[in-house]
């Protein structure tokens, strides 16, 4: 039997959600490499910093595009993108930066793993957002096979090395990326393209707060081609286009489903390492990747 039309165009329109948000999470994928590279030679904060004004001026330059202007927005969702920039643009960034200054990107991704289901059980208990129990089973195997991948399937390995400051930052950072996510459902009233640029320009404001007692230092710092490179892939695609399509995805299918796509950034992660900086794919690789795809395709499953 044929699909109402209505439910039809639904559907089509959440086939694209998907494609772009495995899309967004093979540029965040990518993010880990491009961080690893650029926080050698440049400190956490600047790296943020620098990030998220090349990310804050091409945001204002898309909406002012599509709109025709700059639109103004109530008290109400300033407050909450405003909360947004601090939690999942300011502190988040920082924080992920700092992280991939003490351990190396695969042990970071081990702790981005345990963002989805964070965020499900948040959304279940408080926003009451209502899954089934297959899609609950899509969300535990999707996070086993992103710690198969991370720990080259030696998880109790991984578990045991000693807990520092990078692992106390990616820890805190996972916490505050819940809380942009679960924002973010909250600022339904007003477009994702302007969700994400008033949550980038608040972020940015805290970041030049922040940064202001040390800007003299920071000012003497000479930046690499290829660290520009890096910082403009970590603000065009890592931000702009990333987080554009992660707050449509929020906006359409729902904070939990959405989230569940960040199991695939591991994925990614390791296979753009194999081909960017040839590092070896292994067999828990490859059974991780089957296992976390999976996971996502049962997550979102009517």
């Amino acid at each position: 039997m044929d699909l109402p039309l209505s439910s039809a165009i639904r559907s089509d329109s959440h086939i694209s959600m998907y494609l772009k948000l495995v899309a967004v999470a093979f540029f965040w994928g990518g993010t880990f490499i491009a961080g690893r590279v650029i926080t050698v030679d440049l400190p956490p904060h600047y790296a943020a910093l620098i990030r998220f004004m090349i990310a804050s001026i091409m945001l204002v330059m898309v909406v002012i595009k599509v709109e025709g202007r700059f639109p103004l927005i109530a008290k109400r969702d300033l407050v909450v993108t405003a909360a947004m920039g601090l939690t999942g643009i300011c502190v988040y960034n920082v924080l992920f930066f700092g992280a991939l200054s003490h351990i190396e990107a695969g042990r970071t991704a081990l702790f981005v793993s345990f963002s989805p289901v964070l965020t499900v059980l948040v959304a279940t208990f408080i926003f009451k957002e209502k899954l089934k129990l297959i899609n609950y089973c899509g969300v535990a195997l999707a996070l086993i096979g992103t710690l198969i991948i991370v720990t080259r399937g030696d998880l109790f390995s991984e578990l045991n090395q000693s807990f520092g400051s990078g692992e106390m930052m990616m820890s805190a950072a996972v916490l505050c990326w819940v809380a942009y996510t679960l924002l973010a459902k909250k600022s339904n009233r007003i477009t994702p393209l302007l969700t994400t640029t008033y949550a980038s320009l608040w972020g940015l404001l805290f970041l030049l707060l922040s940064a202001l007692p040390n800007i003299t230092r920071w000012t003497q710092l000479d930046i690499s081609l290829l660290n520009w490179t890096g910082l403009f892939y970590l603000g065009a695609l890592g931000t702009v286009l990333a987080f554009v399509w992660y707050a449509q995805g929020i906006a359409t299918i729902g904070a939990s489903k959405t989230i569940i796509f960040a199991n695939l950034v591991p994925v990614f992660a390791v296979l753009l390492s194999f081909i960017i900086l040839n590092e070896a794919i292994t067999w828990s690789m490859l059974l991780g990747g089957l296992f976390t795809f999976f996971g996502v395709f049962l997550t979102n499953k009517k």
